[in-house]
C-alpha cells in the first residue's frame, strides 16, 4: 500500500553511496545550510479503541510517503532530509497496535520514521495540517486495525523505490571500482577499512547516561582514521557522517578499496549492568558462547530497525560466503584480534572471560578481507559510559587499536603469538 505525495529525489541516494565510499573530508561549501531544513518538532502516539493515531509536528509542510512492509511488519513514513528537535518523544504503551518507534536519517535527503507494529494495521491517508493553537505544522496518521491477509496483501516496496536502490548498488559498484582502480597506481599502502555500527535512523543501543552508540563510533572511528593516517596506511570509512548505511554494502565497501583489514566499531549492552570491558569478535557461523550469538542476532537487525527492502535476500548467501572463506583469512582475523585484545589492555578494561568471541556477524563476512569486530565496552555499566564519553579514552583506544594494525604487519610481531592485555576488567 502506497500513499505517495511526491516522488523523493533519487540523486540523494546516489549521493549516499559516494559519501560511503569516500575519506573523511569537510563538508562541500556549496552544501545547503542546516538551518533550511525543516524541523520535526515533536512526535506522540494516541492509542484509542478503534484505531491508532500517530502525530508528527513540523516547523514546515514538507511531501512525504507512508507504505507498510512485512516480515517484521511495520509502517514507514519516508521524509525528505529534516532536522531533529525530539526533546522528549512521546512513546507508545508498548501493548497496543505500536511496539515502539524509530527515527533519523536513512540517507542524504531522506528522513525516516519506523513504527514497529504488534498488530496488522491498515495505515489511512496522512492529513496535513495547519498551524494552529501554539503547534506547527501536524502530520496526522490513523492506524486502524485489520487482518494479517489484508496487511499482508498491502504490505510492499514502492516500485520507484526499489528501482531506485538498485540504481545506487549499480552506482556504488563503480564509484568503488574506480577508486580501487586510482589507488592501485599509486604507491602501495595497506588499506584500512574502519566501519562506525548504526547511524541515522539506526542509534544502536542508548548508554545509561544517555550517550548513543552510533555517535560514540562514529567519533572513534574518526579517531581512528587520524591516527592510522598519521602512520601511513590508506584509510577509508564506510561512514563519516550520520547517516545508514546497509550491511551489505558495508562489507561490499572493504571488498571494493581491497581493504587489507577491516574494523568494525560498536559498543555492547548487558541486563546484567555490572558486565564491563571491551571485547573483539572475528567470524564464526557457531559462536563462542550464546551471549556472542544473542549479539549478533541483534547486530544483524540493523536493516530491518532501518525498514531496508530486504525481498530477495537469500539466506543461503551467509552460508555460502563462510564455504568459500579461505581459511587463511579467518587466521589472519583470529590473530588480529588477538593483537587488539593485547593492546586494548593497556588502554581499557577489558572483558575478563574470553575477550576474544566469535559470531556470525554480517559484516564481518567477505571471505577475503580479515575483519573484526570491536566491542568498545557495555553502554549498559555506568563506568564504562563515564571513561568511554572522555576524549582522553577515546584517543587512547584509537592509539591502542593502531597498535595492534602495526604488529598486525610487522613481520617480527605478526608472527608471534600476541600476549594478553594488562587491564582486566571485573564480571
Amino acid at each position: 500500500m502506497t500513499r505517495l505525495f511526491a516522488a523523493l529525489a533519487g540523486l540523494a541516494l546516489a549521493a549516499s553511496c559516494a559519501s560511503a565510499l569516500a575519506q573523511p573530508q569537510a563538508p562541500a561549501a556549496s552544501a545547503p545550510p542546516q538551518a533550511a531544513l525543516p524541523v520535526v518538532l515533536s512526535a506522540r502516539v494516541g492509542e484509542h479503541e478503534d484505531r491508532t493515531r500517530f502525530v508528527v509536528e513540523l516547523s514546515d509542510p514538507v511531501k512525504l510517503r507512508v507504505f507498510t512492509l512485512s516480515n517484521p511488519d511495520r509502517v514507514v513514513i519516508d521524509l525528505p532530509e529534516v532536522l531533529w528537535a525530539l526533546k522528549a518523544p512521546d512513546r507508545p504503551s508498548g501493548k497496543g497496535a505500536v511496539k515502539s518507534y524509530r527515527y533519523g536519517l536513512f540517507r542524504p535527503g531522506n528522513s525516516r520514521f519506523v513504527i514497529d507494529l504488534n498488530t496488522p494495521v491498515s495505515a489511512g491517508e496522512p492529513m496535513i495540517l495547519p498551524p494552529e493553537g501554539g503547534f506547527g505544522y501536524r502530520v496526522v496518521l490513523d492506524l486502524f486495525p485489520t487482518t494479517a491477509a489484508k496487511f499482508d496483501e498491502a504490505a510492499g516496496w514502492p516500485a520507484d523505490l526499489r528501482a531506485r536502490e538498485a540504481d545506487a548498488e549499480k552506482l556504488a559498484a563503480l564509484i568503488a571500482g574506480n577508486v580501487a582502480a586510482k589507488a592501485k597506481t599509486a604507491v602501495p599502502k595497506k588499506v584500512i577499512v574502519i566501519d562506525p555500527g548504526h547511524g541515522g535512523i539506526d542509534s544502536g543501543t542508548t548508554g545509561v547516561d544517555g550517550l548513543m552508540e552510533k555517535n560514540l563510533v562514529l567519533d572513534e572511528g574518526r579517531r581512528l582514521a587520524v591516527a592510522l593516517t598519521k602512520r601511513g596506511y590508506t584509510v577509508h570509512l564506510t561512514r563519516d557522517s550520520d547517516v545508514y548505511i546497509p550491511l551489505k554494502q558495508r562489507v561490499d565497501i572493504s571488498r571494493s578499496f581491497n581493504a587489507d583489514l577491516f574494523i568494525s566499531l560498536h559498543a555492547d549492552s548487558n541486563p546484567d549492568a555490572s558486565v564491563t570491558g571491551a571485547s573483539v569478535y572475528t567470524l564464526s557461523e557457531k559462536g563462542s558462547d550464546r551471549e556472542a550469538a544473542l549479539l549478533a542476532k541483534k547486530e544483524n537487525q540493523s536493516d530491518v530497525i532501518a525498514g531496508v527492502d530486504l525481498a530477495g535476500q537469500d539466506d543461503s548467501v551467509s552460508h555460502i560466503l563462510i564455504d568459500l572463506a579461505q581459511r587463511d583469512t579467518m587466521n589472519r582475523s583470529a590473530r588480529f584480534a588477538e593483537n587488539v585484545v593485547a593492546q586494548l589492555g593497556h588502554a581499557t578494561d577489558v572483558l575478563p572471560r574470553a575477550p576474544h568471541r566469535s559470531a556470525a556477524f554480517v559484516v564481518l563476512k567477505a571471505p577475503d578481507v580479515p575483519a573484526v569486530l570491536v566491542e568498545l565496552g557495555y553502554l549498559s555499566n555506568i563506568r564504562d559510559c563515564d571513561q568511554m564519553g572522555t576524549d582522553a579514552w577515546r584517543d587512547g583506544v584509537a592509539s591502542a587499536i593502531a597498535d595492534a594494525v602495526d604488529r598486525h604487519f610487522s613481520p617480527e610481531i605478526a608472527a608471534a603469538p600476541a600476549q594478553s592485555g594488562t587491564r582486566a576488567a571485573s564480571q
